[in-house]
This record gives C-alpha cells, sequence and structure tokens, in this order.
C-alpha cells in the first residue's frame, strides 16, 4: 500500500512554517492517542502515522530530503521516515512538544501515564561511495564503535520519581493551580538508577563496544544524503531505546566519468584522421564498458546520447543516460611530408568549415544538455 503524502496526513501545505507543522501534529496527536481510543487499531495507525509525518517534516535537512526525492528518501533499509517507529519510540522523541503534563496525563507525555523510556544518543558516520556502487547499490559492512549496556550492570527504581521519569510540580497562577511534568533529574528521565556496575562501565553503566554493521544502500544515492540506520546508535541505560545511526553518503570522485543528477558525462578524444575517417570506441561505464560508433566526419563538440547507461533514479523514475561529447585532437606537431599535405589541403573546398543546420550551435547543444 503507498504512503500518504505527509503534507496531507497533518492536514498543512508544503510552504507551511515550523510553528504551524508542530500545532497541526499535536492537533492530530490529541485526535488519535491511544489513551482517547483504547483497543483502536485504526486510531493507533493514525497515530503513528501522524507521528512518521511530523519526524520528517520538523527536521530541516528530512524535510528537505523528502520534497526533493518524496518518501523514497527513506527507503532502502534505513529509517528515516520513521517506518519502523513504535509508541516507544514517539513517546521519546516527541514526549516534549506537549509542554510538560499539558497533554493532561496521557501515558508517556506527562503526568501520571507510563514510564517514560529514554533513548540513546545518534551516532554519525560517512561512507564513502564510487559511482559504481552509487549505480547499482551495495550493501557495506561498517564497523561502528557504540555504547552499550555493560554486561553485569543492575538498576533500580529511581527514588525521586517512583519510576515514572518525570517530577510533577504543582503552581498557583492567575488561573488556578497548574500542573507541570518534567524530567527528573535524578535519573535524566529514566526511571532507574545504577544499582550495581561493573567497574569498566561509565557513570550510566554503559561501555563502548565495537560493532560491526551491515548497511544496505539502495542505488541513486546522492552525495550528502543522510540515511538512518534504527536501533544501530548508543544504547539508553536501564530500560531505554537504542538510538539511531546517521550514514552519511559521500560521493569519491570519477577518472573518467562527471555526474549532473542522474546523468553523467564521458570526455572522448578522437583523432583527426579517425574523425574523417569514423571509428568506434570503447568506453567505460558505470556498468560496464561499452563499444559506440563514430561516424565519418563527426564534428569536435558532437554529444552521442546512451540512454538508460546513467544513475538510477531513487524515486525509481529509470535511469539516467551517459552523454559523450567528442573531442578532436588537434596535432601540434606535424613533420615536413604532413605539413605539406595540409598545406595543399587550405584551399581544397572539403576541408572549408560548412555548417549543416544538424550541426547545433554550443549553446543549443548545452540547451540539449538540461532538456
Amino acid at each position: 500500500m503507498a504512503k500518504r503524502d505527509y503534507y496531507e496526513i497533518l492536514g498543512v501545505s508544503k510552504g507551511a512554517s515550523a510553528a504551524e507543522i508542530k500545532k497541526a501534529y499535536r492537533k492530530k496527536a490529541i485526535e488519535f492517542h491511544p489513551d482517547k481510543n483504547p483497543d483502536n487499531k485504526e486510531a493507533e495507525a493514525k497515530f503513528k502515522e501522524a507521528a512518521e509525518a511530523y519526524e520528517v517534516l520538523s527536521d530541516a535537512d528530512k524535510k528537505a530530503r523528502y520534497d526533493q526525492f518524496g518518501h523514497q528518501a527513506f527507503e532502502g533499509g534505513f529509517g528515516g521516515g520513521g517506518g519502523g517507529m513504535n509508541m516507544d519510540d514517539i513517546f521519546s522523541q516527541f514526549g516534549d512538544i506537549f509542554g510538560g503534563g499539558g497533554f493532561g496525563g496521557f501515558s508517556g507525555f506527562g503526568g501520571g501515564g507510563g514510564q517514560r523510556r529514554v533513548k540513546g544518543s545518534n551516532l554519525r558516520i560517512r561512507v564513502k561511495l564510487t559511482l559504481e556502487e552509487i549505480a547499482n547499490g551495495i550493501e557495506k559492512k561498517i564497523k561502528v564503535k557504540r555504547k552499550i549496556q555493560a554486561p553485569g550492570v543492575s538498576y533500580k527504581t529511581c527514588s525521586t520519581c517512583n519510576g515514572t521519569g518525570q517530577v510533577t510540580r504543582i503552581a498557583n497562577t492567575i488561573l488556578g493551580r497548574m500542573q507541570t511534568a518534567s524530567p527528573c533529574n535524578v535519573c535524566g528521565g529514566s526511571g532507574q538508577t545504577i544499582d550495581k556496575k561493573p567497574a569498566d562501565a561509565d557513570a550510566q553503566g554503559l561501555k563502548v563496544s565495537e560493532e560491526t554493521v551491515s548497511i544496505k544502500i539502495p542505488a541513486g544515492v546522492v552525495d550528502g544524503m543522510q540515511l538512518k540506520v534504527a536501533g544501530k546508535g548508543n544504547e539508553a541505560p536501564g530500560n531505554g531505546i537504542s538510538g539511531d545511526l546517521i550514514v552519511v553518503i559521500e560521493e569519491e570522485a570519477h577518472d573518467k566519468l562527471q555526474r549532473e543528477g542522474d546523468n553523467l558525462h564521458y570526455d572522448l578524444y578522437i583523432s583527426f584522421p579517425e574523425a574523417v575517417l569514423g571509428t568506434s570506441k570503447e568506453i567505460n561505464t558505470v556498468t560496464g564498458k561499452v563499444r559506440i560508433p563514430i561516424d565519418a566526419g563527426v564534428q569536435s563538440g558532437k554529444i552521442l546520447r546512451l540512454r538508460g547507461k546513467g544513475i538510477p533514479s531513487i524515486n525509481g523514475y529509470g535511469s539516467g543516460d551517459l552523454l559523450v561529447h567528442v573531442n578532436v585532437w588537434t596535432p601540434k606537431t606535424l613533420n615536413k611530408k604532413q605539413k605539406e599535405f595540409f598545406e595543399g589541403m587550405l584551399a581544397d573546398e572539403h576541408f572549408e568549415p560548412k555548417p549543416e543546420s544538424s550541426d547545433k550551435s554550443f549553446f543549443e547543444k548545452v540547451k540539449d544538455m538540461f532538456s
């Protein structure tokens, strides 16, 4: 089933401000919150759907990627679009959007509901990819150092918040008695404090461990794109949930090909005799070598388009093209015999420039490249 548009889910326009997006999400979350709709699977699904939309649209980088690539920007085995979010994820990430206890005590957001689960911090790594890897997609195995709960650590209920992870305060205001809630400053909102821990653990009962993470990178990613591997960041103390691993794509320069969106450019140099007589040349593409024919009388600057030989679109709209730029190499030095030959051709009508309507100007060629 195709995903709904995030803007449609929250009922906002594409040009909505951050405040409008936040307000719209709060309204949807209140409407479909599980505590207001017990045992209602449809309401729960809409609650998660709204949280997924808000996770993307409230983040400037994710929002920009979504506006450019749609849901495809977060596919390929990665989160980032909230696809794997559960209730704990939502309550942990967005619980403070309602301003403490302003949600009226619904579980996970404030008041006297369930225990708040703390989320571990995210990790960020850069992954370098060649054009060939980008064109074909690849699975990378990366060693990551992340914090995990140390073996032998044990926790106990926080005596300050009694395991709720929050401290409730009541204040007298002009509008009457107002109840607010904030994360417990003793347990950091986890509801638990350390009972026993091994010597190599830190103050939170965590230790650094190296782990090999398998990352499936879809074809068509672009330089600077960020992908998320859910749950592979640092763990949280106690019964918290793990943070995420943010993978930043870094595209390596190719020695023969230049990328422009989904299209690729290749500079092909041929000799003057090859231009006159015609030839065929073998060139490198991101999917292997291909041999292309060069017609006799080809003009320098001609662009040969190899359709579908570029980079696959991350949106699934096919592949770009490979544009081969033909450059006729003019020799800088000639021997006596060669020089005499070309001197004899100066007055020959076959060597006089006679551009035809099919021989496009430089500006027309540039226009065609971007059309």
